[in-house]
Formats: C-alpha cells, structure tokens, sequence
C-alpha cells in the first residue's frame, strides 16, 4: 500500500484529531473558543432555518385536503393502483389493472400530444 493510499483510507478519530491540530495551527489556543463559539452558533442558525423550513412545507401541505397521502408501502402494482385511485376517490370494486390506469390517467387530465402513456402494460 503507497502513503498516498493510506492517507485515504484514514477514518473516523483520525480525522478528528487531523481537523483538531489543524484548527489550533490555524487559531492558536486563545481564539479556538471564540471559533467554536461562532460554529456553535451558526449550526445553530442552520438547524433554527431547516426546522422552520421542515414545519412550514408541513403546514402547507397538510393545508389542503386533497393533496394524496400515502400511509404505508405497498407491495405490489395493485396495490399501487388500488392506492392512487383511493385517494383520487376512484371506484376500485370491480375493476381490472386496466380499467384503474385508465381512470387515473383521466383525473390528471388530457395528455399533450406527443407525450407517452403515464402508464406503461
């Protein structure tokens, strides 16, 4: 194994201790805990901004009652299909594969020519 190799597979507290020597070199020992202090805060402000951001994309879509939800996986294509129409308030009793896709395809609306089949058998 070359040097160049083993520097990279260097991991973890290694690198926690090559950061370390490298902020103190570049800070001295008096102004690391002011540098700390200004990290501190700001992963405080990115984690204030991200949580904000988090519950306002959560007040906006819980907002609207027709916005699809899905509560778990699914396992298999039916399932999908059975999913998507519950929610677009389809009809699924007695309905083939077929017979879903195509009522689907009609809730988002007419395709624009050109465009392929959202479904494909």
């Amino acid at each position: 194994m070359t040097n160049m190799e083993y520097f990279l597979n260097i991991m973890g507290s290694e690198w926690m201790i090559i950061i370390f020597v490298a902020l103190i070199l570049l800070f001295g020992t008096n102004k690391l805990p002011e540098a700390g202090k200004k990290i501190g805060k700001m992963v405080g402000e990115y984690n204030k901004a991200k949580t904000e951001m988090q519950s306002q994309i959560n007040d906006m879509t819980k907002a609207e009652p027709d916005n699809p939800t899905i509560d778990g996986p699914v396992q298999t294509e039916r399932q999908k299909l059975e999913k998507m129409a519950q929610t677009l308030r389809i009809n699924t009793e007695n309905k083939s594969d077929v017979e879903l896709k195509s009522a689907i395809d009609a809730k988002f609306g007419p395709q624009e020519s050109g465009s392929e089949n959202k479904f494909k058998n």
